[in-house]
């Protein structure tokens, strides 16, 4: 009850801040390339190992993510080229994101880890993955958004983790960067894997429908050919 009071209220700050906006008449595809310009900011704070305020950019960041869309559609500017360039452009901040990390993990300082600046390389991969599979499968099947660590998902955890550092501090509930690592990149994989199972699923079954179906098909030509006099054979 108390989240969905929360959802609420979020909404619908959401919702006035997509009017006021919307009322400026920007056009949504310049609110994309915003959103990747502040994931950019992000990534630069995440090298210099400004964890806390790079996740504060962060959420920043995807609220633009979410107003692109929600402003297109208010002022009736959708169009397919925006949704695609609106996909593309959240697939480059997610990549450019990793790369922050990557690179701050392979910096000459006291916190130099081959071993995490590998994880995050390996969680780049399988958010890739991910994206590549959901879009792959829905070519051949109706939907493919299964598994635990999806996109929103996979944000939230990394802002959480961020918002954890604080480098001075020896609590036991902070500084949790690398457990948000190593959770970043074995949950991909499992909905990377997840999502492969999901469409060989949805394939067998549409060839075993497909199957079913023949038998039918084939006996109402054969009939059609003996009424017409000719050999089934």
């Amino acid at each position: 009850m108390l989240g969905g009071y929360i959802g609420e209220v979020c909404q619908r700050g959401l919702n006035g801040l997509v009017r006021q906006i919307a009322r400026l008449n920007p056009n949504p595809n310049l609110l994309s390339v915003i959103g990747l310009s502040i994931n950019i900011f992000a990534a630069l704070l995440y090298g210099y190992g400004r964890f806390f305020f790079a996740g504060l950019v962060m959420i920043f960041a995807n609220i633009f993510d979410m107003l692109d869309g929600r402003v297109a559609r208010l002022t009736g500017r959708v169009t397919k080229f925006g949704a695609f360039l609106d996909s593309s452009l959240d697939r480059l901040s997610d990549m450019v994101v990793f790369l922050g990390i990557i690179i701050f993990y392979s910096r000459d300082t006291e916190f130099h880890s081959t071993l995490y600046a590998a994880l995050t390389g390996a969680g780049l991969i399988g958010s890739v993955m991910v994206s590549y599979t959901s879009a792959r499968a829905e070519s051949l099947i109706p939907k493919c958004d299964v598994g635990f660590l999806r996109r929103p998902e996979r944000v939230v955890l990394l802002i959480l983790g961020s918002l954890t550092v604080w480098p001075e501090s020896s609590h036991p509930l902070l500084n949790k960067m690398p457990a948000t690592i190593w959770l970043m990149a074995v949950l991909s994989y499992w909905t990377f894997m997840h999502r492969l199972y999901h469409t060989w699923r949805q394939l067998r079954e549409m060839e075993s429908q497909q199957r079913a179906l023949q038998p039918d098909t084939v006996k109402a030509k054969d009939k059609k050919h003996l009424r017409l006099g000719h050999d089934p054979a």
